[in-house]
Order: structure tokens, then C-alpha cells, then sequence
């Protein structure tokens, strides 16, 4: 017998939700499809009608929740790189948004809600359709499984253009997506336009779980803006006065959220080896998130590391703090393509990452940087080390790395791609839009 909050009773409520879920929409769409056949066999040819006039496509990204991640990021740097002329952008979060983000992005009255935070059972399609409805959208674009709903709702509403596209993981995908995602997600790929990722790797992962070809998925990688990020020698010190580090300290960091998947206890354990050996090290941390205090009390209780380590919280100043680093580290247990890999590369910072996920695709082993095996803190240690006595090896692989972002992953390019992806599907669906001159 199942006590009503068991574990097993929630799990079978939440795979009933989904199960009822992906009959609803299988079923509508099944309606739709055979009243558009319907209307097609018994409706005469209409008449041409006046050319509309053109105007900038509008674009509704659906996110989970609107916050400052590497997802959230990678939205901002598209929206500010395309033209205003002829696109148009709103948010759309199924997951509420951080109200301070919000207000210092100038983004009131850009955002629409379509659920709540705190409930994890909420059917999303018909809250996401009447938004649609109500904005009138050329295009959706959904990001990530919290998101994904946006597709049938997109379909539903007579939406034009539906594209959803993965950006990473969590830590319950590492051991394979739940039967019930599998399906789902294999049923609404097949209803959007087009489904990308933004790695090799990602999309193997994804065709994998689904079952269909890998070239039905489109790759476009992310992008960084190397005139923000790049090298910059003379502001060491005085980054290194602002954030209270050693100068004189052989200084390894990372940037991003501090949550299980990132594993810094790794970063951690290599430093206190080195530090144990003599090494002059100091470590940051930099970013917010719910293993912040679990960190602090591991550098707290370690004999090598006390005053050795710096957590000074998210940033605006990324640049001036990477400027302030000898090496950078991402010990992630897995990537999907981690932006602030790319903007340590391109501000000429040495680095040294997991060989998992997207990484090995953009650093080269040996030659831009050096790859390890996750949760390995004796092989991160011995690479830091290497590091740490080789200055010019640092340097070397630091103007290699700078040189591989510059050519593949510029956000210019990343930009180009996108822009490409949205008036190609216009295009296709005869949406008039103003292409910029």
C-alpha cells in the first residue's frame, strides 16, 4: 500500500502527469491535423491577397526561469547582437524570474509568466498558448526541459516558426534521461521546426535518449565577445588589489554557479595537494549558488588551505577577475558548452577542464589548454603544478587559446548563426519581415 507522500507515490504522480500530458497533446494535434485536411478538401484555392507589409519578426524566448545563467546569458548576447529593425524579443519563463535581474536589464513589461516557482506539477501548455495568443509571435524559441511544453503550445496557438534547443545539463541526466522524458521529448522534437544543441557531444547525447538520427540536430555552438574578454597584463595587479588576492600567489579560479554538477570540491582537493607540497596557491571561486556554504566549510576545516581560497560572489567585473588569474579551472562533472571556458580562453588564460561534454571540442589537449578526467584531483593537481612552474607554457597556451575562440567560437559568429536560423524558418513559413541593411 502507497502512503500518499511516499516517494513512490509522488513518482507515479509526476509520470502519470507526463503520461497524461503527451496523450492530451498527441490527441489534440490529431484533431488539428485532421481538420486542416478537412478545411483543405472542401475549401476552393483563396484568393491572392495584398502584400503585407514587411516589419521585424517577432521572437518569444521560453525559458524556465529568468536568472543569470549561461542560458539567460546566451539569450542577452543574441537579443543585443541582432538588429532592432528587424527583430523583436520578448521573454516568456515558466518558472517565475529574478525580479533584480529584471529591473537592471531595463526588461519591465518584456517578460510574460506562465507558472510558478514553487509548483512542480503545473500543466504549462494552455497558460504558454494563451500568452502565445495574446502576443501573436513569428517564432518561438524554448530552451532546455523546463521548457519544452512551449512546443505544442506553440502549435496550438498557429504559431509559424517552433525551434527548441538544449544547452546543458543537470546532474540526474548523467545517467540517462526517465523513460517518460525520452518520449516526451521524442514526440515534441517532432512537432518543432527544428532542435539543436550547442555542442557535438549534446547532440549525440539527445539523439541517443531519443532515437533518431543525429542529423536531424543542428549544432550552434556559443559564442563569446572577445572585445570584452581578452587579455590584458597591465590591470593583474591592481584586479588582484580590488579582489583582495595575493599578488604574489600562484592564482587558479573558476566562474559560474556553485551548485553539485560544477564539482569545485575538485578544484579544491588539487589545491590543497599543491598547497601541501609547497606550491604558493590561491584559489577563487567566484559565483552564487546553494554549495557556497558547503565550500566555505571545506576550506574552513582544511589545515593547507586557510587563507588560500577567496569566494567573492557573482560578478558583473568577469573580465577584471579573470585578468586577475594565472590559470583558470573547470572541473565540471559535465558541460555543455560552458561560456566562461570561453571567456577565460579569450581573455589568454591557460586552462585546465574535464574531458566531458562540449569541452574537448573547444579546448585542445596539450595545445590550448589541458583536459582531465573528472572528480581526478591528483591528475588537476599535477597539471596546476606543470603550470605553476612554467610561466611560459602558461603563455603559450594562453595565446593558442585566445586564437581558437577568435576563430570558432567569436560572438559574432555565434550571432551570424542565429540570425541565419530564424529568417531561414521566416523564410520557409512566409513570414514578411524588414532584414536590416
Amino acid at each position: 500500500m502507497l502512503c500518499v507522500g511516499s516517494p513512490d507515490f509522488q513518482k507515479g504522480l509526476r509520470i502519470a502527469y507526463r503520461l497524461l500530458t503527451f496523450w492530451s497533446v498527441t490527441r489534440v494535434m490529431k484533431t488539428l491535423a485532421s481538420a486542416e485536411n478537412l478545411v483543405t478538401a472542401v475549401t476552393p484555392a483563396p484568393r491572392m491577397r495584398p502584400a503585407i507589409e514587411s516589419r521585424a519578426l517577432r521572437i518569444l524566448h521560453v525559458v524556465t526561469r529568468l536568472g543569470m545563467g549561461g542560458t539567460e546569458y546566451g539569450i542577452l548576447k543574441v537579443i543585443g547582437g541582432l538588429p532592432a529593425e528587424s527583430f523583436e524579443h520578448r521573454f516568456c519563463t515558466t518558472r517565475g524570474f529574478d525580479d533584480a535581474l529584471v529591473r537592471d536589464l531595463h526588461l519591465e513589461g518584456k517578460v510574460f509568466v506562465a507558472g510558478e516557482l514553487a509548483n512542480k506539477f503545473e500543466f504549462l501548455v494552455l497558460p504558454l498558448m494563451r500568452i502565445m495568443k495574446a502576443y501573436k509571435p513569428d517564432i518561438v524559441h524554448s530552451r532546455n526541459w523546463g521548457a519544452i511544453e512551449a512546443i505544442p503550445a506553440a502549435r496550438l496557438a498557429g504559431v509559424p516558426v517552433a525551434i527548441h534547443s538544449e544547452h546543458g545539463y543537470e546532474v540526474e541526466m548523467l545517467e540517462g534521461l526517465p523513460w517518460r522524458r525520452r518520449i516526451l521529448r521524442r514526440a515534441l522534437y517532432a512537432m518543432a521546426d527544428t532542435v539543436f544543441t550547442v555542442s557535438n557531444e549534446l547532440r549525440t547525447y539527445h539523439a541517443q535518449q531519443v532515437r533518431l538520427p543525429e542529423n536531424k540536430i543542428r549544432i550552434i555552438p556559443n559564442g563569446v565577445d572577445t572585445a570584452r574578454f581578452f587579455p590584458c597584463p597591465n590591470e593583474r595587479r591592481t584586479s588582484r588589489q580590488t579582489w583582495g588576492i595575493p599578488a604574489d600567489s600562484f592564482v587558479v579560479g573558476t566562474v559560474g554557479r556553485l551548485v553539485p554538477i560544477k564539482d569545485h570540491r575538485t578544484l579544491l582537493r588539487a589545491a590543497e595537494i599543491l598547497a601541501g607540497r609547497g606550491v604558493n596557491i590561491h584559489v577563487v571561486i567566484a559565483g552564487a549558488g546553494p554549495e557556497l556554504q558547503r565550500l566555505q566549510q571545506y576550506v574552513a576545516s582544511s589545515t593547507f588551505l586557510a587563507g588560500r581560497a577567496s569566494f567573492p560572489g557573482a560578478s558583473e567585473d568577469v573580465p577584471g577577475l579573470l585578468n586577475s588569474l594565472d590559470a583558470f579551472v573547470l572541473p565540471s562533472l559535465c558541460e555543455g558548452m560552458s561560456n566562461t571556458l570561453l571567456e577565460a580562453m579569450s581573455s589568454g588564460l591557460a586552462v585546465v577542464a574535464t574531458e566531458v561534454g562540449g569541452n574537448p571540442e573547444v579546448v585542445q589537449d596539450a595545445k590550448s589548454g589541458w583536459l582531465f578526467a573528472p572528480g581526478d584531483a591528483s591528475a588537476l593537481a599535477a597539471r596546476l603544478e606543470s603550470l605553476a612552474q612554467n610561466p611560459g607554457l602558461r603563455q603559450t597556451f594562453g595565446t593558442t587559446a585566445r586564437q581558437r575562440v577568435l576563430l570558432d567560437f567569436s560572438l559574432e559568429r555565434m550571432i551570424r548563426n542565429y540570425r541565419d536560423l530564424y529568417l531561414e524558418l521566416a523564410t520557409q513559413r512566409g513570414i514578411p519581415f524588414q532584414v536590416a541593411s
